[in-house]
């Protein structure tokens, strides 16, 4: 049964270590990928991240005339050809970057393979918390969020939190605690998962957790 704490205005707060047997139920097909799968994933969720939208103009981009400044010969200064030249002030740029596309892709049994990987290695280490918390419903609630974070000592470590993606109430209670990063059930990706050092998810969305690391099978 919670305690109420009447000094800082809040119900106290229960979180408990959850296995990989609680959240897949068997392991006996789960099959772990090599570390180059990990590696492969996060370059290609870093990579297609990019915008790609950076570019510069060349010698045939810059807005200058193609005429020639002066006569090659007698007038005493250096020989030039074009004002476009990238030696030029406001001339083209050499080998600058252009606009592009960089997407790569991998596949899904290879993605899924890693985000099983993950899984494990939380679980293994006791980083897969169930917290046993009821959020405000009256309005968000930051202080009250972050001091049922202190009462399990996660103040002071980097936390993803799993919640669906129609509960704002939570999400905006957890929004500006730095530590924290809200994660919706329909969107995990491998470097989110990973750039962490524990998953935590509400008792009352432990079904949703389930059903979402079910899909990497």
């Amino acid at each position: 049964m919670n305690a109420q704490n009447t000094k800082s205005g809040f119900t106290s707060v229960i979180a408990r270590a959850v296995s990989l047997i609680d959240i897949v139920g068997s392991v006996e097909s789960w099959s772990l990928p090599s570390v180059k799968s990990f590696a492969v994933c996060i370059r290609t969720l870093l990579q297609n991240w990019r915008q790609g939208t950076v570019g510069c103009k060349g010698r045939s981009d810059v807005a200058f005339s193609n005429k020639k400044p002066w006569k090659q010969k007698g007038t005493g200064r250096a020989r030039a050809g074009s004002a476009r030249s990238p030696l030029w002030r406001g001339g083209g740029v050499i080998f600058g970057p252009q606009v592009r596309d960089r997407k790569l892709k991998v596949s899904k049994a290879m993605r899924r393979g890693v985000m099983r990987s993950l899984v494990n290695k939380f679980a293994d280490q006791e980083n897969v918390l169930m917290l046993d918390w009821t959020p405000p419903v009256d309005r968000p609630r930051t202080a009250l969020a972050h001091a049922a974070l202190k009462e399990i000592g996660l103040t002071d470590r980097k936390v993803t939190l799993f919640l669906p993606i129609d509960d704002l109430m939570t999400a905006a209670s957890f929004a500006n605690i730095p530590n924290v990063h809200v994660m919706s059930f329909d969107e995990p990706n491998v470097y989110h998962l990973a750039d962490t050092t524990c998953w935590l998810v509400l008792k009352k969305d432990f079904s949703s957790f389930k059903e979402m690391v079910s899909k990497w099978h």
